[in-house]
């Protein structure tokens, strides 16, 4: 696997870059910003990841 842009809501928020067996994510928005630089085994769970970061923030503005 090459680096691949990840979207959310249809808008580019990273890109993923393969580093050893996994996948490391490089946040270029700042609304996922905390999961810079994590690692995560496939793209499926990386969008888990956002999916489920972005519900906590909204939750957290509400």
């Amino acid at each position: 696997m090459q680096k691949q842009v990840i979207e959310y809501g249809g808008l580019p928020v990273g890109i993923v870059v393969p580093q050893d067996d996994t996948l490391r994510f490089i946040a270029v928005k700042f609304h996922v910003i905390d999961l810079d630089n994590q690692r995560f085994r496939s793209v499926d769970e990386l969008r888990t990841a956002i999916g489920n970061h972005m519900a906590q923030t909204a939750a957290i503005a509400a």
